[in-house]
């Protein structure tokens, strides 16, 4: 019906919230449960191409739902040191060279350095075959994906949510937990403002002479931030008993400790099956019951309010089952033959992918897409488009943390 003169024409009915989810940040636990379980899925395998299939979900994941947080940037820094930590695998193997078989294909030969007789089944030096270099490879490349996996929930949860659900019996851990992981984050943020304020100068120094003008100043920000977290967390009181008495502090630490050693040895037993059936699954769950026992004990000591708690929804669930399963699939080597997960070099042959974890690693990859996007901070001189969501930027107490 047209609009009657000297009136504005009606508004079209918005289709913001049609085909398209809002941006929100996802709750910071439901990303460490997928980047723990991915972790676990990565550490029982060494095959290469499921390895290799691991990081690319990595990537995926990260590049799809990291934020513009500070600590967001730093996934590219895990990648170049689990680049370190092959290369670094390979040459010790390569320089403590030991069990050469005669079927073994000898690339080079390094310089042989003999050694006493108490140092006996460690050689330096001799023959480096290619089966010892690819084991050397792979084993490096199974701890790069454990740490980019630690790295990519690093980088996708924000450490300071993740603070609050923590149990109010290890608050005062969180805390130091929180601080000593928000450092890596922060190194990276002050490399990258040296880096931009050098660029400003037109400073050109490369190599050693360049570690002086960048060194400095990264490690005078770095004092600096930390004496203003201080500051931050004394007036906030941190770190303080508040009105436990000792009795209660005794009987916390006596559970939690108990706890521990019930979980230590129900790990155990489960892991070896030549050990009793007692030590497994009933030591496990005592240990649990008795850690949950020690946390709603020592909990009662504090007391804290929360602003603008993160919500826990269907997302969450999507990302935390979907790492989930996939450290089941192959924790559970059910479906598949279980020795595709740990191929032999000998005979050397290209190893074959198992579909059946293959599925399962591509299922944590649905991660990109099940998570909603995350809020961005728009830049200034940009107008925003689209309507107006709420922030989700850190709260003041978080800012100064």
């Amino acid at each position: 019906m047209p609009a009657a003169p000297g009136h504005p024409p009606a508004a079209a009915p918005s289709r913001t919230g049609q085909g398209r989810r809002l941006p929100r940040t996802l709750h910071p636990v439901a990303w460490w449960i997928w980047g723990l379980a991915l972790a676990t899925a990565a550490s029982r395998t060494t095959n290469p191409l499921l390895l290799g299939l691991v990081l690319a979900v990595l990537a995926l994941v990260v590049t799809e739902r990291r934020t513009d947080a500070p600590w967001a940037r730093g996934f590219t820094y895990y990648l170049w040191l689990a680049l370190a930590v092959v290369a670094i695998r390979v040459v010790f193997r390569c320089v403590f060279a030991s069990g050469i078989t005669p079927a073994d294909h000898i690339l080079f030969s390094l310089p042989h350095i003999p050694t006493p007789h108490w140092y006996a089944g460690i050689q330096l030096g001799g023959p480096v075959s290619l089966e010892a270099t690819l084991s050397a490879a792979i084993d490096g490349l199974r701890l790069a994906c454990l740490l980019c996996c630690i790295g990519a929930a690093n980088t996708l949860a924000n450490p300071k949510r993740a603070l609050r659900v923590l149990p109010g019996a290890l608050y005062e851990l969180g805390v130091a937990v929180t601080v000593s992981m928000s450092v890596a984050p922060q190194l990276v943020e002050s490399v990258q403002r040296v880096a931009r304020a050098r660029r400003l100068r037109a400073d050109r120094a490369r190599g050693l002479r360049a570690l002086r003008s960048i060194l400095i100043p990264v490690l005078e920000d770095a004092l600096e931030r930390s004496l203003y977290l201080a500051a931050a967390m004394d007036s906030r009181g941190y770190g303080r008993s508040g009105t436990a008495t000792r009795a209660a502090r005794r009987t916390t630490a006596a559970l939690m400790l108990a706890g521990m050693l019930g979980l230590c040895t129900g790990v155990y037993g489960l892991l070896d099956g030549t050990t009793p059936r007692a030590l497994g699954l009933p030591a496990l769950l005592g240990g649990s019951l008795l850690c949950c026992a020690g946390l709603a004990v020592g909990g009662r000591r504090v007391r804290r309010t929360s602003y603008r708690p993160d919500p826990w929804r269907a997302a969450e669930w999507a990302v935390a089952l979907c790492g989930c399963v996939t450290a089941g699939v192959l924790f559970l080597t059910v479906g598949y033959n279980a020795a595709d997960l740990n191929p032999s070099l000998y005979p050397l042959r290209w190893p074959s992918l198992p579909w059946l974890p293959a599925v399962a690693v591509l299922l944590a990859g649905t991660a990109a897409f099940t998570a909603p996007p995350p809020a961005r901070t728009p830049h200034r001189g940009t107008k925003a488009a689209g309507p107006r969501t709420a922030p989700t930027t850190d709260t003041p107490s978080e800012a100064l943390l």
